[in-house]
């Protein structure tokens, strides 16, 4: 196998597992099991997964089971903690409270109380989350959009979407100018080579830089494709799943969408009789969202899997 489709097939094969792990962080995750997502030796894929991810397998694991803890302590306050501790695998509410207290310096209640007066955030320094996506990717003009991002942030539907298919190209690094940098110089280049202009596009921010290091944050620029897609580059794929989202409509500029995701999470959701799930947050492009590049005023629909509570 030539040494680029080689490392295709480990980047897919890798991928998998990383969709496998956060579909199931409630539950047990052992190596053999991981293993064979793989499709790799059990005897191997641990120093694999070590080499390809920067960090242990074990590492992974945990690192993301207190992430997703964080996120769901602050979008669902009156969850009691040991229900979340469950909820992201942990046996023990006494496990999960040094757990993340090593991680975060904080103990659960702190950090949920921390929440409520606006100073949860552990990397400061980070841009807002999902600020500068596919709006700016430069492939189309339809003219200024209103700036209300505020009369908006409040104006959420549920809805129920049917699997998508997606091809998409991943990046790992801080959020923020870096990831409209990728859209503009690596995505369109790519759409364009695979004749997938003009189809509706998704941005998925998979980590919350306000819990994970910025290093450590994962972008996925998508286009919705037909299943059974071949294109050229190293692109991977995936489905969106289907099932009740909670939609909301964004009008404004990328440094304004991070406020709107906060609103939508920290107060939309606590009231809403709902609760998060496993399935992926994303921002949804379709093909009459406005962009203009004068102003970067642009619209995207900010899409939130929920359940009943």
């Amino acid at each position: 196998m030539p040494v680029q489709d080689s490392r295709s097939e480990y980047a897919r094969r890798m991928h998998r597992v990383l969709e496998h792990i956060d579909g199931a962080l409630d539950q047990p995750l052992d190596l053999d099991q991981l293993a064979s997502v793989a499709n790799f030796s059990p005897f191997h894929f641990h120093r694999l997964f070590s080499a390809w991810m920067g960090e242990t397998l074990g590492d992974y694991v945990r690192r993301r089971r207190l992430e997703l803890a964080a996120l769901r302590l602050v979008a669902q306050p009156s969850l009691p903690i040991v229900h979340v501790a469950l909820s992201v695998g942990f046996g023990s509410p006494e496990a999960f409270a040094r757990a993340f207290k090593t991680r975060f310096g904080r103990t659960p209640s702190a950090w949920r109380a921390d929440a409520r007066g606006g100073r949860t955030n552990s990397n400061p320094g980070q841009a807002n989350r999902n600020a500068s996506q596919a709006a700016t990717a430069g492939i189309r003009n339809d003219g200024p959009t209103r700036n209300n991002a505020q009369e908006v942030i409040m104006d959420v539907k549920l809805i129920d979407r049917h699997p998508t298919f997606v091809a998409y190209l991943r990046r790992v690094g801080p959020y923020g100018p870096a990831v409209s940098a990728f859209w503009q110089q690596t995505v369109y280049p790519w759409m364009k080579a695979n004749s997938l202009l003009g189809r509706p596009r998704v941005g998925i921010s998979q980590d919350d830089p306000a819990i994970t290091a910025p290093a450590q944050c994962r972008y996925d620029a998508g286009v919705e494709v037909p299943e059974g897609f071949v294109g050229s580059g190293e692109y991977l794929t995936t489905t969106l799943p289907g099932g009740r989202y909670a939609v909301m409509r964004f009008r404004g500029r990328e440094d304004e969408i991070g406020a709107a995701w906060s609103s939508l999470l920290r107060d939309w959701l606590p009231s809403s009789g709902l609760q998060l799930d496993a399935r992926p947050f994303f921002e949804y492009y379709p093909t009459d969202a406005g962009y203009d590049p004068r102003t970067g005023m642009f619209e995207c629909d900010i899409c939130v899997p929920v359940a009943a509570l």
